[in-house]
């Protein structure tokens, strides 16, 4: 039986920088992956990273503190947010970046300008600066690990960081085509992928090499404590002691639909995460009597159904392409029904809305519609900004009144919708959703008109017309077994249940419902799991 101090599930962000901390604290550490491959769904993001406070706000001259962060979530709280961990995510950010900054080759910088989610909340910042990523990573650096980690099907060219998209710059600045080919030499990669190489590099600095195809399938319990881990492998069951604790990262149960059916608030059809995200630690957790929380609430998404030649996991996210000048959103009365430029988060929550009359959903299906100006100025799909048509799997009409019959929804209703939504726009505002009403909206949508309202405003009154079904998806679940401010998970009488720590999305998240900010997954996962990882190894001394 091998044995460890800590062993930790999952080899996410949540999970290699929970390896990290308590190597650091002097324990030994295993961390098993599920996967063939490393990095989970954090390898597919955009690598982006919430973190209030941070230390490289001050590059930026932008002004933050403890209090404006804690006012900023407790705004959005609903009461579904608990203060202690509130708290303790925002104490021990910073800590946990200059950590990291200091100790392994994870090096961040704040992205600037980019708003909070809510940001005309109280205490939300409108010039951003919560919002850090890493830099350009060379992955020859990790040797034979480099081609361990999972490739992102969302951001088919690895060279670039966020901040060099449309949606990271005031003015995009993609990088030229011979800096990308001089990154290419040295197999240099942005985004998540960055992130995911960096924490890697720093287990494997630390002597901690994952092992992959290593299913946790049991906790095991001795004395009311855990004690290990028992896993299915291609060679048979393993079993894993942990002297310490068990910290699981396995991620969320978005692909497990019985779990979605027993839980969530509403469909979740179309997920965006990696499929080996079965709710796994979830059950474990539930069997070592768990008190849960969250349970109802994912990190939604709009999602579109598209071939696989546009994308491996036939799934696009709908994000700035509904932000966009010159497009609407319509459900099957064709009347738009939200906030388009609304970010992704709380625009799941329109997917939800009952019409009780009907007993249905009353925005599902929904479809995204623009205009041949829209296609020409930002493109769509694989398909370049300037002269053409939509890719073929994009419906197309040359009047509004086809494309509503093609939809099978009310051409009058349709007309009508564009109408208003046109007078509107020459108006300047859109006094029936609040589009481009806050600095977030006018964040995303046209590039190059960033902070005003025409970067999200502007008509549709040039055919042909088209449509993008979109469906309600999400980037994982955020329910899980609750814990301390430790990360240490409590059973339903609220005691710790001592060796248990849990860790991004596999946890009841300390956000609740919502999402503060670009990053606001990654943020918590790496968080607890430094907040785990340092109490498990300490775990170890205090035995």
């Amino acid at each position: 039986m091998l044995e460890f101090d800590v062993v930790v599930l999952g080899t996410g962000a949540a999970g290699l920088t929970a390896a990290i901390t308590a190597a650091e604290g002097g324990a030994s550490v295993g961390v098993f992956e599920k996967a063939d491959k490393v990095g989970g769904t954090s390898a597919w993001s955009g690598g982006q990273v919430w973190i209030p406070n941070n230390p490289h706000m001050k590059d930026h001259g932008i002004d933050d503190s403890r209090e404006k962060a804690i006012t900023y979530m407790m705004s959005l709280s609903r009461d579904l947010m608990r203060q202690d961990l509130t708290e303790a995510y925002v104490d021990a950010g910073p800590e946990m970046v200059n950590f990291l900054e200091s100790r392994t080759p994870v090096q961040f910088y704040s992205v600037k300008d980019m708003p909070d989610y809510h940001p005309e909340f109280p205490g939300g910042s409108p010039k951003g600066g919560r919002t850090i990523e890493c830099p350009i990573y060379a992955y020859e650096e990790l040797g034979a690990w480099a081609d361990r980690v999972t490739p992102s099907p969302y951001y088919p060219n690895p060279h670039i960081t966020m901040s060099e998209t449309p949606l990271g710059k005031s003015v995009p600045q993609p990088p030229s085509a011979e800096e990308i080919a001089r990154r290419k030499i040295r197999n240099e990669r942005g985004c998540g992928q960055a992130l995911i190489g960096r924490l890697l590099k720093g287990c494997l600095d630390r002597g901690i090499e994952p092992q992959t195809e290593c299913a946790a399938r049991e906790l095991i319990l001795e004395d009311g404590a855990i004690v290990g881990v028992i896993f299915d492998t291609p060679d048979g069951e393993l079993k894993v002691r942990a002297r310490t604790g068990v910290i699981l990262a396995t991620g969320g149960f978005e692909w497990n639909d019985d779990l979605k059916r027993a839980f969530l608030r509403g469909p979740l059809t179309h997920q965006v995460s990696i499929k080996t995200n079965t709710g796994d630690g979830l059950k474990m957790a539930m069997k070592a009597g768990a008190m849960l929380g969250n349970m109802r609430e994912a990190w939604w998404t709009p999602v579109a159904s598209v071939p696989v030649e546009e994308n491996p996991m036939e799934r696009m996210m709908i994000m700035g392409q509904r932000t966009m000048p010159r497009s609407i959103m319509v459900n099957k009365r064709g009347r738009r029904f939200t906030n388009e430029a609304a970010n992704y988060n709380a625009f799941g929550a329109a997917f939800h809305v009952e019409d009780v009359a009907k007993f249905e959903y009353a925005n599902i299906p929904s479809w995204l519609i623009f205009d041949q100006g829209y296609l020409e100025t930002y493109g769509f799909g694989m398909l370049a900004a300037g002269p053409g048509q939509a890719p073929d799997w994009v419906i197309r009409a040359p009047t509004l009144q086809a494309l509503a019959e093609t939809l099978e929804i009310p051409a009058d209703e349709l007309e009508k919708t564009v109408a208003r939504w046109n007078e509107n726009v020459a108006g300047g505002s859109d006094p029936d959703f609040g589009r481009g009403d806050s600095a977030f909206d006018c964040w995303w949508g046209d590039p190059y008109r960033k902070g005003q309202r025409d970067a999200t405003l502007g008509p549709l009154d040039r055919g042909p017309f088209y449509a993008v079904e979109v469906r309600s998806g999400a980037l994982g679940t955020k329910g899980g077994p609750q814990t301390d401010v430790h990360g240490n998970v409590v059973d339903i009488d609220g005691n710790a249940i001592p060796g248990l720590y849990a860790a991004g999305n596999v946890m009841a998240s300390p956000f609740g419902m919502t999402y503060g900010g670009p990053g606001g997954t990654l943020g918590p996962g790496m968080v607890f799991g430094y907040l785990s990882g340092k109490h498990a190894a300490e775990r170890r001394t205090n035995r």
